[in-house]
């Protein structure tokens, strides 16, 4: 009896025993068909974290390359409007523009670190306010150069009036031989304020009108500055034109630089054949050499200042 029971309860412990390992197996599989199910579904399908950070990481993408446009478009303007304006420069001052960014380019490399030690929300920051100060400065730019463009056109409709050229044919610039300021008389031997300029020219020498105007004098006989012409140029601009041998223009008419108003002489007060020239602003007379911008260039400018400082004497 004893025997039967103890196969009896063996029976049943190895009948548990089995059941537990199936159990455990079981669990197993399960666990293991779970986490098959859950890499497949997190490989083919996005969790809702998953999903809002991609779509959130794709907006920022969207949104710095739209950045990154608006700051191409806004620096290929800014070239081109700096283009226009070394253009505008050329051509009021007839040379090359400064260029004062070349101290600058020396930064690039310590501006290229720092670049290089930011992250990339801190870079899209640094972008965006880039991009509108790009925008604020490009208004105020473009603002400047309408500006700019007005004076230009105020200036081009007024620049016909500003004697600008020399009164007569002096491409070596040897023909001025008295200049504005204090000279020898050629008569009382002092010194005398000569208030204009002398050329040496032949007798008979074309004289041209040094910028647009009316005639408003016509003097045949002066006992000193002999037969002159007197031009009103506007806004506060004269020449005087003395010293002639025949005047070819009467008082009244209009006249444009460049138009022959006379022949050069020796009538009145003159040691040679020569033309006086003068030019008043507001009824005071200047030193016209500083007014032959449109007809010289820097380096002539200075030629023929030094020129004229070397004639002591005029010619009347």
């Amino acid at each position: 009896m004893a025997g039967k029971k103890d196969l009896v309860r063996l029976r049943r412990r190895r009948r548990r025993k089995q059941r537990a390992i199936r159990a455990v197996v079981h669990l197993l599989a399960g666990l293991g068909m779970a986490l098959l199910y859950y890499a497949g579904f997190s490989f083919f399908f996005d969790t809702p974290v998953e999903y809002e950070l991609k779509h959130s990481t794709d907006a920022l993408r969207r949104e710095y390359e739209a950045l990154t446009a608006r700051y191409d478009t806004l620096a290929t303007v800014l070239d081109n409007l700096a283009e226009r304006d070394r253009g505008v420069f050329r051509t009021l001052f007839e040379s090359e523009p400064y260029d004062l960014d070349a101290e600058g380019r020396t930064s690039h490399a310590a501006t290229y670190e720092q670049i290089i030690g930011r992250s990339s929300r801190q870079l899209r920051r640094e972008l965006r306010r880039r991009t509108d100060d790009l925008e604020e400065r490009l208004r105020a730019l473009n603002a400047t150069y309408l500006d700019l463009q007005r004076r230009i056109d105020t200036t081009g409709r007024r620049a016909g009036s500003i004697p600008a050229i020399q009164p007569v044919i002096n491409k070596q610039l040897t023909l001025l031989t008295a200049s504005y300021g204090m000279r020898f008389h050629p008569f009382f031997k002092t010194l005398k304020s000569h208030q204009g300029v002398d050329y040496t020219i032949p007798e008979g020498s074309r004289v041209f009108a040094t910028a647009d105007g009316t005639v408003t004098s016509v003097a045949m006989r002066n006992s000193t500055s002999g037969q002159t012409v007197t031009i009103d140029h506007g806004n506060g601009y004269e020449t005087l034109y003395g010293h002639l041998s025949r005047i070819l223009v009467q008082k009244g008419q209009r006249v444009r630089r460049g138009d022959i108003i006379a022949l050069s002489g020796d009538t009145g007060l003159s040691l040679a054949p020569h033309l006086h020239y003068e030019i008043r602003l507001d009824g005071m007379r200047v030193d016209p050499i500083h007014y032959f911008f449109m007809e010289l260039s820097p380096s002539e400018y200075q030629r023929i200042m030094r020129i004229a400082q070397t004639g002591m004497q005029s010619f009347d």
